[in-house]
């Protein structure tokens, strides 16, 4: 049996659904499964959350799912967390391809959403994303700048694309303190670190994403509680 967890469904011909995985020791993974019927159906279990306990067969890129159960209880999130956990699966399934691997990162994904049901902190998302720009091998560097020299915690930095972070003048708009960035390379971000850290990432992430908006990013409407992951 292998393990994993559901990123998205989506309905696929009668009683059967298109199912995107991340798969422990594969990564991502496309399937197809079929729901069943009554109390034989996997309809309840086969949800985002979920640890499940599978078997996957077939050699195409789009495998088939079956003898699905739930591994354990799932992973309790709620309300602002699990909005926060939708735009971890909608970030994977955008970034992640079957051809990518990134065999390892269930432990990443796992070990964060273990953590925001535990106590939400919106610094458990920035290091989501920067384990998972660094999977994607475009994580520039936030300990040694452009000139090879050490990201100091006392001067400002930018970043050039495709480079990483050169020395600037002062707090402007696009401008990252050193200490920011010593403190996200570390995983010891502090609440007056969260702004400039979620506009670094979103910038970043802006490479790999594209123009295409997230939609997790509308569950944050107007109104509703505070976006932990846009401005």
């Amino acid at each position: 049996m292998q393990r994993g967890y559901v990123l998205h469904t989506r309905p696929y011909r009668e009683s059967s659904v298109l199912v995107n995985l991340l798969v422990d020791g594969q990564g991502r993974v496309d399937c197809v499964a079929r729901l069943g019927s009554g109390k034989s159906s996997i309809k309840s279990i086969l949800q985002p959350f979920q640890p499940l306990l599978f078997q996957l067969s077939g050699r195409s890129n789009l495998k088939s799912l079956y003898q699905v159960e739930a591994a354990s209880p799932a992973v309790p999130l709620s309300g602002e967390v699990s909005f926060a956990g939708f735009y971890l699966n909608e970030l994977l399934v955008r970034c992640l391809s079957v051809e990518h691997g990134a065999e390892q990162f269930f432990f990443s994904y796992h070990k964060t959403l273990m953590a925001m049901a535990a106590e939400f902190n919106q610094a458990q998302l920035r290091y989501f994303e920067v384990e998972l720009l660094k999977e994607l091998g475009v994580m520039p560097s936030l300990q040694i700048d452009t000139s090879q020299s050490a990201i100091e915690a006392d001067y400002y930095y930018r970043l050039l694309s495709e480079e990483g972070f050169t020395p600037a003048l002062g707090p402007k708009l696009n401008h990252y303190s050193g200490q920011m960035l010593l403190a996200l390379d570390s995983g010891q971000l502090h609440s007056d670190d969260f702004m400039q850290a979620k506009l670094l990432m979103r910038q970043l992430l802006s490479a790999v994403l594209g123009d295409k908006p997230l939609k997790s990013r509308a569950l944050f409407g107007k109104g509703a509680i505070k976006s932990p992951i846009v401005k």
